[in-house]
């Protein structure tokens, strides 16, 4: 009878690819943004981790950011542009959502 392993942490998604690869694809897929004239690539990786964090809520995360949610709005029509990305799918979102994570501020 073969023994049963259990793990102290369950496994994550995080633990499905190297570091390293995740770092590359992470930049190669959010590039784009450093092409972004004002306000900017890092406001704009701000804006978009704040908008998923918020599930898409304008309001949410322009609160959070202290801005004007038209001002939301506008970046993240500038994100979508940027990346060629349809915001609505739900699994560019979570592309998106892991690109963020898997970068550290020094990759920036």
């Amino acid at each position: 009878m073969p023994a049963v392993v259990h793990e102290a942490t369950a496994p994550a998604v995080h633990s499905l690819v190297s570091p390293a690869d995740a770092r590359e694809f992470a930049r190669a897929r959010l590039a784009a943004l450093d092409r972004a004239g004002p306000p900017g690539a890092a406001v704009l990786r701000g804006t978009l981790r704040t908008w998923l964090t918020f599930h898409g809520s304008w309001d949410r995360t322009a609160t959070e950011l202290q801005v004007h949610r038209n001002t939301v709005r506008h970046r993240m029509a500038r994100v979508a542009e940027l990346l060629g990305a349809d915001l609505q799918d739900p699994a560019v979102r979570m592309e998106l959502w892991f690109a963020l994570e898997w970068l550290s501020d020094d990759d920036f």
